[in-house]
């Protein structure tokens, strides 16, 4: 196999490792939804964050796309500046008006997809691509790698919101 052959796979195995670590926090966080009850899936989950269990399992769905965006720009060397916690807030605010009844159905099914579709934007990346680092506005303006985006975004995101939602669960 030659060096080009060998340094291809390494980088797709590393890009593969991290699109399917994705999957698996989409996958552990629709599979414990799917075994909500109504009245479960109805539950605000903190005080603070007044969201449904419902409401923030789409949110989750809804948020891979965005996130790919700064994951792609980041890796492109683009500074991503225009992406603040005050923006984020607002999308999360008219995300869960817009979705305040969403479905277990529609919210667990949009959260397979997008999850997917986000693995296989990463899956497709190499290894200078994730390790291209520029200005991100949520880190601070700190110039941070493509990688790093995907870990603490789509990649965390839903473990993160599980476990928030197991604790309110008391799971």
């Amino acid at each position: 196999m030659s060096t080009t052959a060998v340094e291809t796979q390494a980088a797709g195995k590393r890009a593969a490792a991290l699109a399917d670590r994705i999957l698996e926090g989409a996958e552990l966080l629709a599979s414990f939804a799917e075994g909500l009850t109504d009245a479960e899936w109805a539950t605000q989950v903190t005080a603070t964050d007044r969201r449904t269990v419902g409401v923030i399992v789409s949110h989750v769905a809804n948020m891979y796309p965005i996130e790919i965006g700064a994951v792609q720009a980041i890796a492109g060397g683009n500074a991503v500046k225009d992406v603040t916690w005050d923006a984020v807030a607002q999308i999360n605010a008219d995300h869960a008006a817009e979705n305040s009844g969403v479905t277990k159905s529609d919210a667990i099914q949009l959260l397979r997809k997008n999850a997917a579709d986000a693995a296989d934007a990463v899956r497709g990346m190499t290894d200078e691509q994730l390790d291209t680092a520029a200005p991100f506005s949520l880190s601070y303006g700190a110039p941070v790698t493509a990688q790093f985006v995907i870990e603490d975004h789509p990649l965390r995101h839903a473990w993160h919101h599980l476990f928030r939602i197991k604790n309110t669960l008391g799971r």
